[in-house]
């Protein structure tokens, strides 16, 4: 099962619970980044290449949140295939995948029907999100200028669940919009009947 979406959006509570409950495997695409990122050089994945020779400021204050978009290496897709590779490693039992790596256009063709989804959060869901699990500040506050770092930030990823929804509305997968009213009950129910 595939458990994608942008940061902020609840597919690691999710998939975690899901888990659980169902006697799974959970692999994270998040636990996987920095590993995964040793392993590429400069030609596989030049994006990241790029973003690694940034400072801070250079990184979320001295680009747009477009640019920020089209340029970072795990919404390009780099390093998905790594992500393959650990799953084909796993010992042949079922496993819940979750992270906002999971790019539909890349998840499509090897998902089952109806064992995918993706979980939309609003901005107001995402932003209480992250500011109840202490996380909204930690990138921004180590740029030079907090504010503008955390404004681009959340503007870049409104954008990223933009792309998500109309990448999963084109192929005709599964989403569930998350927000401020939804419980986490609820959620996992929504999502439960996402993967049935």
């Amino acid at each position: 099962m595939w458990i994608g979406g942008g940061s902020g959006s609840g597919k690691s509570t999710v998939a975690r619970r899901l888990a659980e409950q169902g006697g799974m495997r959970l692999y994270s695409t998040d636990e996987a980044m920095s590993r995964h990122a040793d392993r590429m050089c400069p030609a596989q994945a030049p994006l990241l290449a790029a973003f690694r020779t940034m400072d801070m400021d250079q990184r979320w204050c001295q680009r747009s949140p477009e640019q920020m978009l089209e340029t970072f290496h795990w919404f390009a897709g780099e390093g998905f295939g790594l992500i393959v590779e650990d799953l084909l490693a796993l010992p042949r039992e079922p496993v819940i995948v979750e992270g906002f790596r999971l790019l539909p256009r890349l998840v499509a063709p090897l998902s089952a029907a109806g064992r995918s989804v993706w979980l939309l959060a609003t901005p107001e869901f995402r932003r209480k999100a992250f500011a109840t699990r202490g996380s909204l500040w930690q990138i921004a506050n180590r740029t030079s200028n907090p504010e503008l770092a955390l404004s681009n930030l959340l503007e870049r990823d409104r954008l990223f669940t933009n792309q998500l929804t109309t990448e999963v509305e084109t192929r005709g997968l599964r989403a569930v919009e998350v927000d401020v009213e939804l419980t986490t009950e609820e959620l996992m129910t929504r999502v439960r009947q996402a993967l049935e």
